[in-house]
């Protein structure tokens, strides 16, 4: 997969897209931010997310994620003015690991159906046993399909995503499958990011879908209570699932996500 980068204005913002998926999820934010005069750049982490070819060998561990994540933060800081966070799923509780590494550096923070647990509404009853799964060799044998509504509450894109699902093995949404290393190192990464949370200063906007069927509102509450950041705003969508990027609400979540920053910068400025 091929990063994007979206050429705008001195302030920069850098997207993290989901565990196993690439940035064409993210491209409707990413847009909608190069509008309001932000350079935009969406990496694709190798061994995180999705790779045609790639195989559960190929998953890398979560700190190598967290180290090209922070690389790619890096390289913005060096060309740009401010650089702010966000990322979707598992992306936003890599933006909350980095971001508790780089304290301040961070301009802000939008952290997008940031997952912290697998409860939402449309989880298997049986993925309480994922744990068995990650014992060798059963980890390299068993994948999870993903299945409808594929993040989405808009019926006409959850068809679309139907057929695309049934005849690739990706979307724009993500791999078609879910293989167990991935899930294992995105438990590590959630566990390490709940620890360093409350060392996280940047400015964040948190936005969470009430129906979110992957990770119910309790990761959104538990972000907003234990992130250490002195500047904290919840939103909740009630027009969308999962994928709230590309979702009926997705409008909504450029809004507030551009709000915010632009919030976020007159006050760093004003200060």
């Amino acid at each position: 997969m091929t990063p994007i980068t979206l050429p705008g204005g001195e302030h920069a913002v850098l997207l993290l897209h989901g565990l196993q998926s690439s940035p064409a999820e993210l491209l409707p934010l990413a847009k909608r931010l190069q509008q309001a005069g932000y350079t935009v750049h969406l990496p694709h982490i190798a061994g995180y997310g999705f790779e045609h070819g790639d195989t559960p060998r190929s998953v890398t561990h979560w700190q190598d994620w967290h180290a090209k994540a922070l690389e790619e933060f890096r390289a913005l800081k060096r060309q740009y003015k401010s650089v702010a966070v966000g990322g979707l799923c598992i992306g936003g509780t890599l933006s909350l690991s980095i971001a508790a590494e780089l304290g301040d550096q961070v301009a802000a923070l939008t952290l997008l159906s940031t997952t912290l647990w697998y409860d939402g509404w449309a989880m298997p009853w049986y993925r309480i046993f994922r744990y068995l799964g990650y014992i060798w060799p059963f980890r390299y044998r068993y994948t999870y399909k993903e299945r409808e509504p594929f993040g989405l509450k808009n019926q006409q894109l959850r068809r679309w995503i139907a057929r695309e699902m049934a005849h690739k093995d990706a979307s724009m949404i993500g791999a078609s499958r879910l293989n167990m290393p991935a899930v294992q190192e995105a438990e590590r990464l959630i566990a390490a990011a709940k620890k360093t949370m409350p060392r996280v200063t940047a400015p964040a906007i948190i936005i969470h879908a009430v129906e979110d069927e992957i990770s119910s509102p309790r990761s959104a509450l538990y972000t907003a209570k234990h992130i250490g950041s002195k500047t904290v705003e919840t939103v909740m969508l009630h027009n969308c699932y999962h994928m709230i990027t590309v979702d009926n609400d997705r409008e909504q979540v450029a809004d507030e996500t551009i709000r915010f920053f632009a919030g976020a910068r007159a006050q760093s400025t004003a200060s």
